[in-house]
């Protein structure tokens, strides 16, 4: 992989995605389509583009998969169990895929005692004709009473985490205290077709809305990477 200018988008209250590398251009996709008839393009042209608009419609998977893109990104322990979906092929909508490298910290070796949680704003209302989503709309919370018990509530974990720690508990087992809203990191590496399939997912208004501001995150640090290729693939939703 090629260096690319590190960009790095904030996400919820402490949280980020990072594009850290990307090989591969919307060249490398029509070259790699291409190669079957012996030919290599150097330039760009108003044909290629029709070949990758072409390739998408018709679900030509393989030349996309030429591009891979790395990505650092801190979620919530919940969003990040989401997103590995994709990586297992849980959520893969066309075929399963090994296009992903997926390695995140281990709290087995690092001491959690100074991660973060996430606190949202409000706390959404359970959503009456879909039994695993929320509604836009907030729960009435007077005096911010469910919010404080929610922050007192991950607070009281770390504490016992950390005398957990302190009397020598091995910090595999320890770790079991800890809330889901803590905050943890890995390193993402896919091929353009898999993160694409990402986005259009977790962009979808059925997801969650923390998973949905990531896939935002990624949608827009993606773009000027291969713009031919990424707009052809989310135009097609057949």
């Amino acid at each position: 992989m090629q260096a690319v200018e590190q960009r790095t988008i904030p996400v919820l209250d402490h949280g980020f995605v990072e594009l850290i590398d990307a090989l591969g251009s919307d060249l490398t996709v029509v070259n790699a389509a291409r190669v079957s008839f012996g030919k290599r393009k150097t330039q760009m042209s108003e044909g290629d583009t029709k070949l990758i608009q072409y390739l998408a419609v018709h679900k030509h998977w393989s030349p996309f998969r030429h591009v891979q893109i790395q990505f650092h990104c801190k979620v919530p322990e919940f969003v990040a169990r989401q997103w590995y979906k994709h990586v297992v092929g849980i959520a893969y909508s066309e075929v399963p895929t090994v296009d992903h490298a997926w390695n995140e910290i281990s709290l087995r070796y690092v001491d959690a005692s100074q991660f973060e949680f996430y606190t949202p704003d409000g706390f959404r209302k359970q959503s009456e004709d879909n039994k695993q989503a929320s509604s836009d709309e907030l729960v009435d919370d007077p005096g911010e009473t469910f919010l404080r018990r929610y922050q007192a509530h991950s607070e009281t974990a770390f504490q016992l985490y950390e005398e957990m720690v302190v009397a020598g508990i091995a910090k595999e087992q320890a770790r079991g205290v800890l809330p889901l809203n803590i905050y943890t990191e890995f390193y993402w590496t896919a091929s353009l077709q898999a993160v694409v399939n990402f986005i259009k997912l977790r962009k979808h208004p059925g997801a969650q809305f923390e998973i949905r501001a990531y896939a935002n995150a990624v949608e827009e640090l993606i773009q000027n990477i291969v713009p031919v290729s990424y707009a052809s693939l989310m135009g097609n939703d057949e």
